[in-house]
């Protein structure tokens, strides 16, 4: 885009222009049917159009590439890159200019020059050219600001500047979700494409932070070449939405520890990269994620091995494990209370002996189950004899109960 140049009086003019990439040539198709008055001169002259495709003239999108007419739509993720020239208009040597290009934003102002040093002197008809880049990363309104100071021959100094002022938008949608948060955390990503054109995703990734592993669940396992569960299109079309889900797990040093996590967490960041029109390529980083860590209280239970499926009224095993989250030493005693479907074997109200902060023990329990279906285990109760305080836990886990005989009916 070119802008206006500076004043008369000034020696030296300025020109500043976006610097972007053609775009398809669309033209627009006049037909008729060979039996109106024109039969078919309309049809001959598309096919003699340099600027359609041949055999496919009556297309919009044509075969040629156009230069853009305008400043044209920046969006967010995208690299702004602009050309400024500085040109000697006048018929003595100018010294001592300095060209400086900032942009400034609702929060910031950038320096985009490649160089800060002033050239010592510019010739007649001789100008002073410079690209800058920079990845657009805030939405809103940016301004340009290019400033141009120098000295002439009579050692008079002058200066002035320019505005440029542009909107970014957005053109995709995010809308992370935390799903599921206990030890393991599913986040979703609903990735929308808002812009008028389809987006090729050429990369939709998270980072996690250093407490968890990430497991990308946007793949078909059982396939040989990894492929995404979207096909093997990666486009998204315009208004379409795509959701993308991981799973986070804390590393085991962070594991032994998740139960006394205090207060808000980070997760790590969503890293998006895509391409449009003739690949122009984009990019957007999210902060840092967080969620709330879950409070156990003062004794956190969880489970380490229970099996999926079990046989209707056959013994099964699960392993407990219990961790101290206080600052105090524990005495634990644990009493098993059966329920309607699901019955404890073993010995209730035995002890478990002390239990210091932040130590856990793993716990070995027999159960059986009365009734088919997905049944819910309940009933465990852990107390500190030393507060006199009962700790209940119901709904720790579910288990499916089958009958593995068929009857046969005449």
């Amino acid at each position: 885009m070119d802008v206006n140049q500076a004043k008369q009086e000034h020696l030296l003019a300025l020109k500043v222009m976006r610097l972007t990439k053609p775009t398809l040539f669309t033209n627009l198709p006049v037909t008729c049917e060979d039996r109106d008055l024109p039969g078919d001169l309309f049809g001959e002259l598309m096919r003699v159009d340099p600027s359609t495709i041949k055999g496919a003239e009556t297309l919009m999108l044509g075969e040629m590439l156009t230069l853009p007419q305008n400043f044209g739509n920046i969006f967010l993720g995208e690299t702004f890159s602009s050309y400024i020239s500085v040109h000697n208009d006048s018929n003595q040597v100018v010294k001592d200019i300095l060209v400086k290009a900032d942009l400034q934003t609702s929060s910031q102002r950038l320096n985009l020059s490649a160089s800060n040093s002033a050239v010592a002197e510019l010739k007649p008809e001789c100008c002073i050219d410079d690209v800058i880049h920079h990845e657009v990363k805030e939405i809103g309104t940016h301004i340009l600001v290019c400033a141009v100071s120098y000295t002439t021959q009579y050692g008079e100094k002058l200066y002035f500047r320019k505005f440029f002022k542009f909107q970014v938008m957005s053109n995709i949608s995010l809308t992370p979700d935390l799903l599921l948060q206990t030890d393991e955390v599913f986040l979703e990503a609903q990735i929308q494409n808002i812009t008028t054109s389809p987006m090729f995703m050429e990369k939709v990734s998270l980072e996690p932070s250093m407490m968890y592993n990430v497991s990308e669940l946007n793949i078909v396992t059982n396939s040989d070449d990894g492929e995404s569960t979207f096909g093997k299109m990666s486009y998204l079309q315009p208004m379409d939405t795509r959701q993308y889900l991981y799973c986070l797990k804390p590393k085991p040093e962070y594991a032994e520890k998740a139960g006394v996590i205090k207060g808000v967490t980070v997760i790590g960041k969503l890293d998006i990269v895509w391409k449009t029109n003739l690949g122009e390529r984009g990019r957007l980083q999210t902060s840092q994620l967080q969620r709330m860590a879950p409070g156990y209280g003062d004794i956190r239970l969880s489970l380490e091995m229970i099996p999926d499926t079990v046989n209707i009224e056959e013994p099964f095993d699960i392993i407990c494990k219990i961790t101290n989250c206080s600052e105090r030493t524990m005495d634990l005693v644990l009493e098993m209370c059966n329920t309607r479907s699901v019955h404890w074997c073993g010995i209730s109200g035995r002890q478990l002996g002390k239990l210091s902060p932040g130590a856990f023990l793993s716990l070995p329990l027999t159960l059986l189950s009365s009734m088919q279906g997905l049944q819910s285990i309940s009933g465990l109760r852990l107390t500190d004899t030393f507060l006199k305080r009962t700790y209940e836990y119901d709904d720790i886990a579910q288990v499916c109960v089958i009958c593995p005989y068929t009857s046969n009916e005449s």
